[in-house]
C-alpha cells in the first residue's frame, strides 16, 4: 500500500502573487500580439507567393518553392530564432530581438501558409478561370477579384490555426531576450522561485487570446461565406 500526500494548494498557486504580478505580465502582452500579427503578416505575404511558384509549371519555380516548404515545415522554429539571431551578426548584419524573431516566425509560418494557399486556390471550380480567361480578365485581376476571394474562405480555418500557433509559439522568443509574456514571467519566477504560479497565470492570460482568435475566425468566416460569391459573380459579369 502507499500514500498519497495531500496537495498543498498554497504551494501551487500563490493568489497573492498571482494578482501582484498581473499587472507586470501583461505588459508583455502587446509585444506577444504584435511579435505574432507581424509574423503572421510576413508569412501571408511570402506564402502567397510561394504557393504561386509551388503550382508553377516552371522547374526552376516549383523545385525551389517545394524544398523551402519541406525544410520550413521539418525544422523548430527555435532553430531560425538562434540562426537569425545569433547567426546573422557573424556576417555583419545586427538585428534586435523583436526584428530577428519576426522574421523567424515570418519564414517558419509561410512554408505552413503556402500549403494552405495551394490547397485553397487548387479547390477553386477551374470553370471560374476559364469564365475569366474567355471575358479576356487578366490573370492578376482575375486572381484579385474572382479566384483569391473564394480560396480565402476556404483557408480561413486552417490560417487561423496557423496565426494561433505562431501567438503561442511566441513564448519562445523569450529565449533570445524578447520582452513578451512569457519572459515576463519568468523574470517574476526567477525573483519569486515560485514558477508554478507564473506558469499558471501565463496560461490564464494566453486562454481569452485564443477565444478572441477563434472568435475573429468565426466572424471572417461568416463574413467571407456571405460575399464572395456575390463578388465573384460581379466580377465575372
Amino acid at each position: 500500500m502507499f500514500e498519497i500526500d495531500r496537495v498543498q494548494l498554497d504551494k501551487l498557486f500563490d493568489p497573492k502573487l498571482a494578482w501582484d504580478s498581473l499587472p507586470f505580465l501583461l505588459e508583455g502582452v502587446p509585444m506577444t500580439i504584435s511579435l505574432a500579427l507581424i509574423g503572421m503578416a510576413i508569412g501571408l505575404i511570402l506564402g502567397f507567393f510561394i504557393s504561386l511558384a509551388r503550382s508553377s509549371s516552371n522547374f526552376i519555380l516549383r523545385w525551389p518553392s517545394r524544398i523551402y516548404i519541406s525544410f520550413m515545415r521539418s525544422t523548430p522554429i527555435i532553430v531560425f530564432l538562434f540562426l537569425i539571431y545569433y547567426g546573422l551578426p557573424i556576417m555583419g548584419v545586427k538585428l534586435t530581438a523583436f526584428v530577428a524573431a519576426s522574421i523567424a516566425f515570418g519564414l517558419n509560418s509561410a512554408g505552413y501558409i503556402a500549403e494552405i494557399y495551394r490547397a485553397a486556390l487548387s479547390s477553386v471550380d477551374k470553370g471560374q478561370w476559364e469564365a475569366a480567361k474567355a471575358l479576356n480578365i487578366p490573370y492578376w485581376k482575375a486572381m484579385r477579384l474572382i479566384i483569391l476571394p473564394q480560396a480565402i474562405r476556404i483557408a480561413i480555418p486552417p490560417l487561423a490555426n496557423v496565426f494561433l500557433s505562431v501567438m503561442l509559439g511566441t513564448s519562445l522568443a523569450a529565449i533570445i531576450t524578447v520582452p513578451e509574456l512569457f519572459q515576463k514571467s519568468q523574470i517574476v519566477a526567477g525573483r519569486t522561485f515560485d514558477a508554478m504560479t507564473m506558469y499558471i497565470m501565463v496560461a490564464f492570460v494566453y486562454w481569452p487570446i485564443g477565444i478572441a482568435i477563434s472568435y475573429l475566425q468565426d466572424r471572417l468566416e461568416a463574413r467571407y461565406g456571405k460575399y464572395v460569391d456575390i463578388k465573384a459573380n460581379r466580377a465575372i459579369n
